[in-house]
């Protein structure tokens, strides 16, 4: 549905679709058909990043592919960098004021350059592309030079705007193009930006390398120092606390406590061994003999306590010595000769009361010296441990401060080392960096298809989707009214019928409907639509209809039928609509002549009080100002013709101004028996109490609305107004309609 109205509109158009193109494909050729030839050169340049056999370097062979990426997008866009197309500028100027072979034609302002201004140039343009400086908008000179570049179109935008650089794929290549009228303009355009990009893009990355050598190289030297200093207060700690190996100082300490805590562990077992096999040994004696033996001992014990002690001397130098061989040797020997005097003296007592017990006495005896011996090897033992402890307790402290120092050195140890892999790989970076050069030079350009005729055809067919674009935007944004489907839709209310535009140049209602001269409308009528015949055409809104127009006259009897239907026994009818200029006018008139060829009284009342058309065309005898206060009869009325006309004065009045309701209502049901229809054309409901006054003393009502209008807010109150009247309100009836 709504691709066929589209396609409609598009034929409507179709004088202009045509038409615009054609004249858009005119004034283009006369515009492209003085255009220069083209010619475009080209040239290439190596980056050098991706071709192996000039990466030197192992760790270039791992770049990743977005890594590489960047680096080309790096490359294009210094390439664009203004700084290197005013290298080019300054070179094209220069050429054309130094040689007599000129790529472009002087402009105005090359023209206007007399000899020492020209001197005055070359010598400003030089001293900037030496300098690699840019023209100072700021002063007048320089600015005016500027405007020089500009009138031969060789400033920055104006070249950057024909060149033309990419990378080829995923190739190492980035290729330039240049069009100009010009082919050896186009060539040399090339060549010196590729020259210059590269004297640009290595004098900048070379010069940062270097400063970041020397950068490194002074901070290598920087943390060396700091190194060896923090070194040399470490060997001057150790050799002032006579540090040697301080690990394996207190590694030995460590081992040492451990092995004289073991022994001291033997040691007490032996000494709680040797006491408790004492105290069994006299358990076995009596009290008499312990006295015995006792005295009897006493002499014998001096030797052996003589040794004893002897015994007791070597067993500290033995712990002190810590534990030598050869001392080991002396308490063997020792122990030996205090065994055999500890047996000389069991041999004397053989004839003793004791005899029987003497291999117990001499097992006391022994275990007493071992005894004896052992508690002598605890204090001993213990004051060694003591001693280790306490030489241990002195490395301590020697021990934080050379961790301190030794962590210091490891610190500084470890960013000597990052700062010096750094050095190596930047000094590696610069004597091995990959070159970028120009690999293939750009020739005289050829000169190219000519793209006129393209452009030509494209502008037709450019303004031809444009026209075809615009028909659609405005179509889409349209939201007015166009047939009755569509109102009865937006609205949710009946539509009675519809009417065209009217296209005829004459509009004569009462030839429209004359069969034969014996069904001739009557002198009234006849004389209502001569006059009105002449001023509808304004009332339509388009020229008046043709009188054979037979749709014209079928969809007059539709819509009669369907009020007829609607009016259900009602009479009076008020013909109103949402705003002024509708058509209400024309409507009414042509549904009175319809009425009148079925031989129907009617009666046509001008109700609208601000607007008076029927009044103006019909010129009538009565108003329906004067019937309502009495001043003229029903009578005078009916005897006048089958269709009676009641204009009014046009003053500015409402009907409830003339007479009270009552009195109306009165009037109206005398015309009622009088009238088979009567028909009130009321003002427009924008109006407000004009027209709606008209609706409170009517049996139906009916609205015109107008095709091709947009409803809107004001009008769907309007229409709400209406949906409340319920029964009342019959319909619409849409007027010039265009299909």
């Amino acid at each position: 549905m709504e691709f066929t109205k589209f396609i409609n509109l598009l034929k409507k158009h179709k004088f202009g679709i045509a038409i615009i193109p054609i004249l858009v494909m005119g004034l283009t050729f006369m515009l492209v058909k003085s255009m220069p030839n083209v010619y475009i050169s080209k040239g290439r340049l190596s980056a050098g990043i991706t071709d192996r056999s000039q990466q030197l370097l192992s760790d270039r062979e791992s770049q990743q592919e977005s890594k590489i990426n960047q680096t080309f997008s790096n490359l294009i866009q210094t390439l664009q960098l203004k700084t290197v197309y005013d290298q080019v500028s300054y070179k094209l100027i220069l050429h054309e004021l130094t040689n007599q072979e000129q790529f472009r034609k002087p402009s105005g302002l090359m023209n206007d350059l007399n000899e020492s201004a020209r001197k005055h140039a070359v010598e400003v343009y030089s001293r900037k592309y030496a300098n690699r400086q840019p023209l100072s908008l700021y002063d007048n000179d320089e600015k005016g030079l500027n405007e020089v570049l500009k009138s031969m179109k060789f400033d920055y935008e104006a070249l950057k705007n024909k060149v033309k650089i990419y990378r080829i794929d995923n190739s190492d290549f980035i290729d330039l193009e240049y069009e100009s009228e010009n082919p050896q303009l186009s060539a040399f355009v090339i060549n010196t930006l590729s020259s210059e990009f590269i004297s640009y893009y290595f004098s900048i990355t070379q010069q940062n390398e270097l400063k970041a050598i020397d950068y490194l190289s002074d901070l290598l030297m920087k943390k060396k120092d700091s190194l060896n200093q923090k070194m040399d207060h470490l060997k001057n700690y150790k050799i002032q606390k006579r540090v040697l190996n301080l690990n394996e100082q207190a590694r030995s300490l460590y081992g040492q406590i451990a092995d004289y805590e073991t022994k001291l562990e033997l040691v007490e077992k032996e000494v709680q061994a040797n006491s408790g096999a004492i105290r069994n040994i006299d358990s076995k004696f009596t009290d008499h003999e312990k006295k015995y033996l006792e005295s009897s001992l006493e002499g014998v014990n001096k030797e052996i306590v003589a040794t004893q002690e002897q015994l007791n001397a070597l067993n500290d130098a033995y712990i002190k010595s810590n534990f030598d061989k050869g001392v080991k040797a002396k308490i063997d020997a020792v122990k030996e000769t205090l065994n055999q005097k500890i047996a000389q003296s069991a041999d004397k007592y053989i004839v003793t009361p004791l005899n029987s017990k003497e291999g117990l006495v001499a097992q006391k005896l022994k275990l007493e010296v071992e005894l004896e011996l052992a508690k002598n090897s605890i204090s001993s033992l213990r004051g060694a441990i003591a001693n280790l402890n306490r030489r241990l307790d002195v490395l301590v402290p020697n021990e934080a401060v050379i961790q301190s120092y030794e962590s210091e050195i490891s610190v500084a140890g470890q960013e000597y080392i990052e700062i010096l892999k750094k050095f190596n790989q930047t000094s590696m970076d610069l004597n091995a960096s990959v070159r970028i050069k120009q690999i293939e030079i750009a020739l005289p350009g050829t000169k190219q298809p000519s793209k006129k005729i393209i452009l030509v055809a494209l502008s037709g067919v450019v303004s031809f989707a444009l026209y075809v674009f615009v028909l659609f935007v405005l179509f889409y944004l349209d939201h007015s009214v166009k047939n009755p489907a569509e109102l009865a839709i937006k609205t949710d209310m009946r539509v009675l019928g519809f009417l065209p535009v009217i296209k005829s140049s004459f509009l004569d209602i009462q030839k429209l409907w004359t069969i034969d001269p014996e069904h001739s409308l009557s002198s009234g009528m006849n004389k209502l639509m001569r006059t009105a015949s002449g001023d509808l055409q304004k009332l339509a809104g388009a020229t008046p209809i043709n009188p054979s127009n037979a749709e014209f006259k079928k969809l007059i009897r539709s819509a009669r039928f369907e009020i007829n239907m609607a009016l259900m026994g009602g009479r009076n009818l008020v013909i109103t609509s949402l705003v002024e200029g509708e058509g209400k006018t024309l409507f009414s008139l042509s549904l009175v002549s319809a009425y009148q060829m079925m031989n129907k009284k009617i009666l046509l009342i001008d109700g609208n009080f601000l607007h008076s058309a029927i009044t103006e065309m019909t010129q009538p005898k009565y108003f329906i100002e004067d019937y309502l206060m009495g001043k003229t009869s029903l009578y005078q009325l009916v005897e006048e013709s089958n269709i009676s006309v009641l204009g009014n004065y046009g003053c500015d009045i409402s009907l409830f101004e003339i007479n009270n309701e009552y009195e109306i209502n009165q009037k109206l049901l005398e015309l009622k028996d009088a009238f088979d229809i009567i028909l009130i054309e009321a003002s427009a409901l924008s109006t407000l109490n004009q027209s709606k006054e008209w609706i409170v003393v009517a049996d139906r009502v009916l609205s015109v609305f107008e095709a091709n209008t947009t409803i809107t807010h004001e009008m769907k109150e309007q229409i709400l107004y209406l949906k409340g009247l319920e029964t009342k309100f019959i319909g619409w009836v849409l007027n010039k309609v265009t299909s």
